[in-house]
C-alpha cells in the first residue's frame, strides 16, 4: 500500500492505493475512520482491483483549501462532488470504476452513482445510511435551528457530552453509538470536524428516483450489506428502495454496525469473483 496526495481548487486530498488489479475501486470510509478502512479487501481482491482509499473531508490528512466556518456553512453540492471525482479520475488515469462506501461514506458513493453513473460498474454500500440517515442527522444538518444548536454545542466540550448522554438516555442513540461519538469529540479539533461533517455534507441526501434510474439505465451491479445486529442502520432501512431494483444483491452479516471484518471480505469476494 502506498499513500498519495491529489490537489485541485477544492481540496488537498490524501489517499491510499492498494491492490494491482485492472479494475478500479473508489473507497469511501465511515465517520471517524480513514482511507485504510477497506485494506482488508486487498488479500482476496487485490489482483482484480486497484483500490483508492480516500481520507474524506474533515478526516486525517485531507484538508479543504478553505476550512473556514463560513465555507463549511455554505456546504458542498452534488455537482461539486462529481467534479472533484472527475478531476481525481483524470489525475489517476481512471476511465471506468466501481464504488464502495461504509456508513457515512455511502453518501459519497451514492452521489457518485447519481451524478456519474455512466462510468460506474459496481455500487457497493455497507450500513447504507444514504438510504435512511435518520431524523437526528437531518435535524442537525438540514434544519437551521438544529444546526445552530449543534454549532453552539461544539464550542463546549461539556455541553456536547451532556447532549450525547441525554440522547442515550432518551434512546435516540444506543450505547455503541454513544461510545463511538464520545471518542470523536474529545478535542476542540475533533468537535469542529464533528460539526463540519454534519454541516458541509448536508446537500448529499439521496435522490432515490435519480439513483434508481442511474443504476437501471447503466446496468450497475448493486450490493447492499447490512449487519443483523446493527441498531444504527438496520436491514429494514432498505425495505422501500432495494425491491425497486431489478437486479441487486443483499448481504446480511451477523455483525453490529462495525462490520468491515473477515466475514465482510468473504461475502463480498464471492459476489465479485
Amino acid at each position: 500500500m502506498t499513500d498519495h496526495y491529489f490537489e485541485n481548487d477544492l481540496v488537498t486530498l490524501h489517499y491510499y492505493k492498494f491492490g494491482n488489479g485492472p479494475k478500479s475501486m473508489l473507497c469511501f470510509h465511515g465517520y471517524g475512520m480513514h482511507g485504510k478502512q477497506f485494506k482488508l479487501l486487498e488479500g482476496d481482491l487485490g489482483s482484480t482491483y486497484t483500490f483508492y482509499g480516500f481520507d474524506l473531508f474533515f478526516h486525517k490528512q485531507t484538508k479543504l483549501k478553505d476550512q473556514s466556518l463560513a465555507n463549511i456553512k455554505k456546504g458542498i453540492s452534488k455537482t461539486e462532488i462529481a467534479a472533484f471525482i472527475r478531476d481525481f479520475c483524470k489525475h489517476e488515469g481512471i476511465g471506468r470504476f466501481s464504488v464502495i462506501g461504509y456508513s457515512m461514506g455511502t453518501h459519497y458513493a451514492t452521489i457518485v452513482v447519481e451524478e456519474l453513473g455512466d462510468a460506474v460498474d459496481e455500487f457497493i454500500v455497507a450500513a447504507p445510511s444514504s438510504l435512511e440517515p435518520g431524523k437526528l442527522i437531518r435535524f442537525f444538518s438540514k434544519n437551521k435551528t438544529g444546526n445552530k444548536i449543534l454549532e453552539k454545542l461544539t464550542l463546549s466540550e461539556k455541553a456536547l457530552v451532556r447532549m450525547l448522554k441525554l440522547f442515550k438516555r432518551l434512546r435516540f442513540i444506543n450505547a455503541q453509538d454513544y461510545k463511538i461519538l464520545f471518542n470523536e469529540i474529545r478535542t476542540a479539533e475533533l468537535r469542529f470536524n464533528f460539526y463540519a461533517c454534519f454541516t458541509y455534507l448536508r446537500f448529499l441526501e439521496t435522490d432515490e428516483p435519480r439513483l434508481l434510474e442511474a443504476i437501471e439505465t447503466n446496468n450497475i451491479k448493486s450490493i447492499f450489506i447490512f449487519g443483523s445486529r446493527d441498531k444504527t442502520f438496520p436491514p429494514r432501512i432498505g425495505d422501500k428502495f432495494i425491491p425497486k431494483l431489478k437486479h441487486s444483491e443483499i448481504v446480511i452479516l451477523d455483525e453490529s454496525h462495525e462490520m468491515i471484518k473477515k466475514d465482510f471480505v468473504i461475502s463480498l469476494t464471492k459476489l465479485l469473483s
